[in-house]
């Protein structure tokens, strides 16, 4: 197979920006995941305990 570098340019551009809004969408998903609230619930607390440990 012989692939010029338009064709590959314009392959990776396309395919690229599709799994981009599709790792986005996937974020968004897991970030609003109600059996995830609870998680990102406790998160937002530990920043704001005093503790000299990690």
């Amino acid at each position: 197979m012989n692939f010029e570098h338009e064709t590959l340019v314009a392959f990776s551009k396309s395919w690229g920006l599709f799994y981009l809004i599709g790792m986005a969408i996937v974020v968004v998903v897991y970030t609003f995941w109600p059996g995830n609230k609870k998680k990102f619930d406790h998160a937002k607390r530990a920043v704001l305990r005093k503790e000299d440990r990690p």
